[in-house]
């Protein structure tokens, strides 16, 4: 009937929120180091992250495909493609400009696809709720009902039992008055009670 009190902390309910720009950040950090690493205008490795990047976005175009595509599939995909395009760009840019430009646009598209489905599970949750307490109020209804039709039948069962005690002494009382005939009370129709 009652629900426990529960707290979560500001930091615990934040951290999915900081999420995607945690991720962009970091790709975009490694991809700084490896240029500093020696990727700058390095042909091979250039090549080699739009290899990748095409491979992932083709892997999600493929997962995506069809009408029972797995949707977490294709977003994961999708977001490798991305970060290492994201990579790929910061290990190879001279300055420091496009990958931070490429950096902000990929945290606004990773924000905004993350905030379609913190929607959905919002919504999710909500209904959930809202269908528990309706459960909730039901049983208490339910349980409230059953409550008070056990409190009747023991009022109930204590008045005729009291019922029963008094009718049992009054029987008895008149049993023993003076000139008490019970064949008189069995020809009028009545009980005639215990006899002497």
């Amino acid at each position: 009937m009652y629900e426990p009190i529960t707290y979560q902390h500001w930091a615990i309910k934040l951290t999915p929120k900081a999420v995607p720009a945690l991720a962009t950040s970091t790709v975009l950090i490694l991809g700084r180091i490896w240029n500093a690493n020696g990727a700058e205008h390095s042909t091979g490795n250039a090549a080699l992250m739009t290899v990748l990047a095409l491979g992932a976005a083709a892997a999600g175009g493929l997962a995506s495909a069809g009408r029972s595509g797995d949707a977490a599939l294709a977003g994961t995909a999708f977001a490798l493609s991305g970060g290492l395009a994201l990579a790929g760009v910061a290990g190879y840019a001279d300055g420091l400009s496009l990958p931070l430009l490429l950096w902000a646009l990929a945290t606004t598209v990773a924000y905004s696809l993350a905030n379609r489905y913190w929607r959905t599970d919002r919504r999710e949750s909500l209904a959930h709720d809202r269908h528990t307490a309706a459960r909730r109020e039901e049983h208490a209804h339910i349980e409230r009902v059953e409550i008070l039709r056990a409190h009747t039948q023991i009022e109930v069962a204590r008045e005729a039992s009291t019922y029963a005690t008094a009718l049992a002494e009054a029987m008895t009382t008149r049993a023993m008055l003076p000139g008490f005939d019970p064949e008189a009370l069995t020809r009028a129709g009545l009980p005639s009670g215990p006899t002497k």
